[in-house]
């Protein structure tokens, strides 16, 4: 692996611990793990969220509303240089007791091996 940290394989090596950490419903982990601490997330066209803490807090209430995780696959992805995408489907049930599958594509921007920004795009 390359020296610079934010190289297509460095990307490619991060984004697959956060896969690992998604597939199993380790979701505040993963932003503990892989968030810069200021970093922008966006939920579609929602307003964006800064700094890493706020971020964990607002994730942290919508899991208070899953009942059960039922799984993240992820379907395809590409990394670049700082960048990567990719498309996955999160399934869970509320605790409503309505089962939802979300499909999504992500574009992350990374600096230093963390992410510094993400959008969501889903349907």
């Amino acid at each position: 692996m390359s020296d610079n940290p934010n190289s297509p394989a460095a990307i490619e090596a991060s984004l697959q611990g956060v896969f690992a950490l998604l597939a199993k419903g380790a979701f505040v982990e993963a932003m503990e793990t892989y968030l810069t601490d200021d970093v922008v997330l966006q939920e579609a066209n929602a307003d964006e969220k800064h700094g890493k803490t706020l971020c964990i807090e607002t994730e942290k209430k919508l899991l208070e509303g899953v009942k059960e995780f039922h799984g993240y696959t992820v379907l395809r992805h590409a990394t670049g240089e700082g960048v990567s995408f990719y498309e996955a489907v999160m399934e869970y049930t509320t605790t409503e007791d309505e089962r939802v599958a979300v499909e999504q594509a992500v574009v992350t921007r990374w600096r230093d091996g963390r992410i510094a920004h993400e959008r969501y795009y889903h349907a």
